[in-house]
């Protein structure tokens, strides 16, 4: 039997050529839903994470499951121009 999961808090945040970082995820948030809708690199974090152009590549509109810690944060960049990242906690 798998584990039933829910949407929690969402967060939708601009991209562009310098890191943006996302709010903390609460305290039961483990596993995250993001799509962007240009491709964008990311990364998560402790802190405040900031992103680079070599980290992991998520491509447009593209939905992406990643595990986290609660206070966590993601961060985001783009190796050009603007976008967009949505990202929903999911808990359990």
């Amino acid at each position: 039997m798998q584990r039933s999961s829910r949407f929690g808090a969402s967060q939708n945040f601009a991209t562009s050529t310098t890191s943006a970082a996302s709010s903390a995820f609460s305290s039961q948030t483990y596993q995250i839903r993001i799509i962007g809708d240009v491709a964008t690199r990311y990364r998560v974090g402790d802190g405040t994470p900031t992103a680079v152009t070599t980290d992991a590549l998520l491509p447009a509109n593209v939905v992406e499951y990643v595990t986290v810690s609660p206070g966590q944060k993601i961060s985001a960049i783009l190796g050009t121009g603007t976008g967009n990242l949505s990202v929903t906690e999911i808990v359990g």
